[in-house]
């Protein structure tokens, strides 16, 4: 078998960190009430003096009152995304009426635009609750949305435990900010 490297330097900071780091200096970030400085959603949710580029800098897609859009920084698939509440929860029985209900319909939303721009043939949807499960972020709740293709199972995963993502997480952001937005 002949050897092939494949680039994929957005992981080197997931490979080779070793605690959380922030990304932003929390003072310049307006945190929601009982939010947490160190969890990346949290600082993702915070207000800051320019939307749009933290929008950017956090690959946030989309904002709404009880929840938020983001990419995975560290995708399974192209196009994964984590839809989770604004605030700072990580239980399901802590989530308000109001925060259920639209944790369900974003999700419902983005589907059919996803299929529609990611030209995929379906999803895994998931929710790892507690650490033991795999949640890397226990205390804030999230569900990840991975696009599915026809056939997108190869060896890589099995043999090389690599994942080949096609797509610049810049150029994917701005193709979903464009349609979320």
């Amino acid at each position: 078998m002949s050897y092939q490297e494949i680039w994929a330097p957005w992981r080197l900071a997931y490979v080779t960190s070793t605690e959380k780091k922030k990304e932003m200096d929390p003072a310049k970030l307006h945190f929601l009430e009982g939010a947490d400085e160190n969890c990346f959603i949290c600082q993702a949710v915070a207000d800051t003096e320019d939307m749009e580029k933290s929008n950017r800098a956090r690959y946030v897609v989309k904002r709404s009152e009880h929840s938020l859009v983001i990419m995975n920084r560290y995708p399974y698939n192209n196009g994964h995304l984590l839809i989770t509440p604004r605030r700072h929860v990580g239980r399901l029985e802590l989530l308000t009426r109001d925060e259920h209900l639209e944790l369900m319909e974003t999700l419902s939303d983005i589907v059919p635009r996803m299929e529609k721009i990611m030209n995929c043939d379906g999803f895994n949807i998931g929710l790892n609750l507690g650490r033991v499960a795999g949640a890397g972020l226990p205390g804030h709740l999230h569900w990840h949305l991975v696009p599915r293709w026809n056939g997108d199972t190869n060896f890589m995963p099995v043999l090389a435990c690599t994942n080949v993502i096609p797509q610049a997480m810049d150029a994917l952001w701005e193709l979903l900010y464009a349609e979320f937005n």
